[in-house]
């Protein structure tokens, strides 16, 4: 949590993948839900038994945010391999995706490069190479850093 709170600080690139979402959510004052399975208003499953690779559900992302350019769209199919997400988004993101049922699958930074994930992109590259373009930018934007 601590190297988490002192790279946002930093304002150092970072990207969060699945709980790595949630912690830098948490690291910058935000909270969590800790079993969506108990929430009404969350009707998907979410934790998945598929393969890894496997794209479980939809989700939605915001038109003209970094992930709809990076994966070139703003509809498509991730894997979901969790039971907690995000609640109270922390100030300094922006909520850029969602599933169906309006669980969060995605925050960037409003000012500095951070972006984080819900689903697991290292997963799902093999099979779409969209994913690829989330850690190509991570390493450029970590390049411009110095």
């Amino acid at each position: 949590m601590e190297l988490a709170r002192l790279a946002l600080g930093a304002g150092m690139p970072v990207l969060g993948i699945c709980r790595g979402l949630q912690v830098l959510n948490i690291a910058a004052g935000g909270d969590i839900c800790q079993d969506i399975s108990l929430l009404a208003s969350a009707p998907l499953k979410h934790s998945q038994e598929a393969p890894r690779w496997y794209p479980a559900h939809g989700i939605r992302i915001l038109a003209g945010c970094r992930l709809s350019k990076l994966l070139g769209g703003t509809e498509l199919r991730v894997n979901s391999f969790h039971h907690q997400a995000v609640e109270r988004v922390a100030g300094p993101f922006s909520v850029v995706a969602r599933s169906a049922d309006g669980v969060v699958e995605g925050l960037e930074g409003k000012e500095n490069y951070a972006l984080g994930v819900q689903f697991h992109p290292e997963e799902l590259w093999q099979r779409d190479t969209r994913f690829l373009n989330i850690f190509k930018s991570l390493v450029q934007a970590a390049a411009l850093c110095g």
